[in-house]
């Protein structure tokens, strides 16, 4: 695992070395083995090095023998053993044994077709010297980032991170309205986009490709997609059912994640997803797993037990810590390493726990993906039951019907219990895709119209955050309202939140996490399943589950989810409750002239009294708060001390 940067000017001028030096200095923590800069005729790479396979060798950047290709890569490719063959075969030389040299002579040997034989998590640069060209790709699922911008200059800089960006002093950091509108529906920012208006986000699955002396970007293409649409004969094995065909994906993709030359192990939650791996695990190698897990100091979030349980039951050698209401100091760091607005509050005991599997291991396998695969999120569930609804009341009379009973409640008593919420008759009376954005949304789009400001509404328009479902939408090619919801997850969630999460605060402690269930076979492969499959009369992740059943404890299985959940709301009102409120009262939020503050303080007397929880609405203002004070230190370089100061 690594981090990479690099500059290629419009015309073949010389780079300044210093600056892509400085820039890859910028993610020394995601690769602090080993650093090393290429110079080119009007290109520079940047690579900082976690060395993880080929430790003797493997250094980057990498040129080919020929002098005409040079490659910085960030990830790890399981299959590179037998890609390396069939190179061979076809008369390439090898001088290491690492992944690294294998992606690069794929690209001598196949072009940009070589991301479609790649397994793995990757984000990598190659320079064709030759070609005068560089080529960007990002794997599948959007695993490892990739930023990138266009100067007006001429000048293409990209890099892991958007630290490595900002480092370069023609980076325009004019802030993007719409990133800004996504990011409070969705507390996110969703790719393409980047919180500043000229920067990018590689998309998952897609390669970029720009010729020296291009003055505008060139736009990105997709080579990989994942299809929901029902298969025309029959995906899996007849002989076998469906659950031991399942067993049988996981275990070899978790087998195959299990090469290193240094210590291994993995995170154990308590939940299934992360069970399961651990289960994998313990089953593959001879030696204890070396198993980790993070705790709460509030009982009802609380998940030790349940990772105890499988712990105990595959003797791994098992580590606890505990997060408690102090580590709120944490929120320095975390705006740092996410660069942008970030507010899944779970990124605090994730910090953690990355910080606990470093003490023992310099890689470690997470369960993320189960949930987006299999349909275990609740809000499948009542996304399906509003979509009962939806297909009972025609389209002409939902909206007007279920508008005015959300315009009436709380006083909808008679209604079944999963229909008391004003949230639910609100996302009924939109269509399917608007219906499942609003159940999730921090902020709906009327709240944001009370939160922004005149002069930010005005710079958004008529734009509305809907749009980025929209989009992908249009590419969804399933039947199901199931699989549809499982495909926009699959699209923005997951990458957009899940799998950058893990990846800042993992490489914060420069450790790698590798993730199984994202194995894009098996990603292919549960896409083909009936949607009865994963949920199945209220079961979520039925046919995993099935599957797992003798691997795991019951009590693992099939316990009510809880989730990676921080308790924010009972912080807010206590230990953490005058630190929140000067924080938003008098901060950097409150001088940016982005938001209206009246309505900010309502959120403030309104949770603090109890008579409403806007935990998510606040820590969302709370790290937007934090990413304007970091933008306004100016500091790039990593916070000396964990204080909360600057902040709160």
């Amino acid at each position: 695992m690594c981090g990479i940067a690099g500059i290629v000017l419009a015309q073949g001028n010389e780079v300044n070395a210093q600056l892509i030096r400085d820039m890859n200095q910028a993610l020394f923590h995601r690769g602090p083995d080993e650093g090393g800069v290429y110079l080119g005729e009007g290109v520079g790479l940047g690579h900082r090095r976690l060395s993880i396979i080929d430790v003797a060798s493997g250094q980057q950047p990498m040129l080919s023998d020929d002098q005409r290709a040079c490659i910085v890569f960030n990830g790890e490719i399981y299959n590179h053993q037998a890609l390396r063959q069939e190179l061979i075969e076809l008369g390439h030389h090898f001088n290491t044994v690492c992944d690294t040299e294998v992606i690069l002579q794929g690209w001598l040997a196949w072009g940009p077709q070589v991301v479609n034989r790649l397994r793995g998590m990757f984000a990598f640069a190659i320079w064709d010297q030759s070609q005068q060209q560089l080529f960007l790709a990002r794997d599948r699922l959007g695993i490892k980032p990739l930023y990138y911008a266009m100067l007006a200059s001429g000048e293409l800089i990209f890099g892991s991170e958007l630290k490595a960006l900002q480092v370069h002093p023609k980076l325009p950091t004019e802030l993007n309205p719409q990133a800004i509108s996504d990011y409070f529906s969705l507390g996110y920012i969703p790719e393409p986009k980047t919180i500043f208006e000229q920067v990018y986000k590689l998309r998952p699955g897609h390669t970029l490709l720009l010729k020296q002396g291009m003055t505008s970007l060139p736009s990105s293409e997709c080579y990989w997609d994942v299809s929901f649409a029902p298969p025309a004969s029959a995906e899996t094995d007849a002989s076998k059912s469906i659950a031991q065909q399942l067993t049988e994906r996981l275990r070899e993709a978790v087998d195959i994640r299990l090469v290193a030359e240094v210590p291994l192990g993995a995170f154990l939650s308590g939940g299934v997803d992360s069970s399961a791996v651990v289960a994998m695990m313990a089953q593959l190698q001879a030696e204890p797993v070396n198993t980790c897990a993070i705790g709460f100091d509030v009982a009802d979030f609380n998940e030790t037990e349940f990772a105890a349980m499988v712990a105990q039951r595959y003797q791994t050698a098992h580590r606890v810590a505990t997060v408690a209401s102090d580590d709120f100091a944490l929120i320095d760091k975390l705006a740092y390493f996410y660069d942008e607005p970030f507010a899944d509050s779970s990124a605090m005991p994730t910090y953690r726990v990355c910080e606990l599997a470093k003490q023992q291991v310099t890689v470690a396998l997470s369960g993320d993906g189960g949930d987006e695969l299999f349909a275990g999120y609740r809000r499948y569930q009542w996304h399906l039951r509003e979509e009962r609804i939806r297909s009972l009341v025609p389209e002409a009379a939902r909206k007007p019907v279920f508008s005015l009973l959300a315009k009436a409640y709380p006083k909808a008593d008679w209604a079944p219990k999963f229909l008391r919420a004003k949230t639910t008759f609100q996302a009924i009376a939109r269509d399917t895709v608007e219906g499942y954005f609003h159940n999730f949304s921090i902020f709906s789009e009327a709240q944001k119209s009370e939160l922004f400001s005149e002069q930010l509404k005005a710079q958004l328009g008529d734009y509305r955050s809907i749009s980025v479902f929209n989009e992908h939408y249009a590419n969804f090619d399933g039947v199901d309202s199931l699989s549809l919801v499982q495909y926009l997850d699959l699209k923005t969630y997951l990458p957009g939140d899940i799998l950058t999460k893990v990846d800042r605060v993992s490489m914060a402690h420069a450790l790698e996490v590798r993730v199984p269930i994202l194995d894009h076979k098996l990603v292919e492969w549960s896409a083909t399943l009936p949607p009865a499959t994963k949920l199945a009369k209220g079961v979520s992740k039925a046919i995993l589950k099935q599957a797992l059943e003798p691997h795991l404890p019951e009590d693992v299985l099939y316990r009510r989810k809880m989730g990676f959940a921080v308790p924010l709301c009972r912080w807010f009102r206590g230990p953490l409750k005058d630190k929140l409120h000067t924080a938003l009262s008098s901060g950097c939020l409150a001088q940016s002239q982005l938001f209206n503050l009246d309505y900010i303080h309502r959120l403030l007397e309104q949770h603090s009294s109890g008579r409403r929880d806007h935990s998510a609405a606040l820590w969302a203002l709370l790290m937007f708060e934090a990413f304007l004070a970091k933008q306004q230190a100016g500091a790039v370089s990593q916070p000396d001390s964990v204080t909360a100061s600057a902040v709160i």
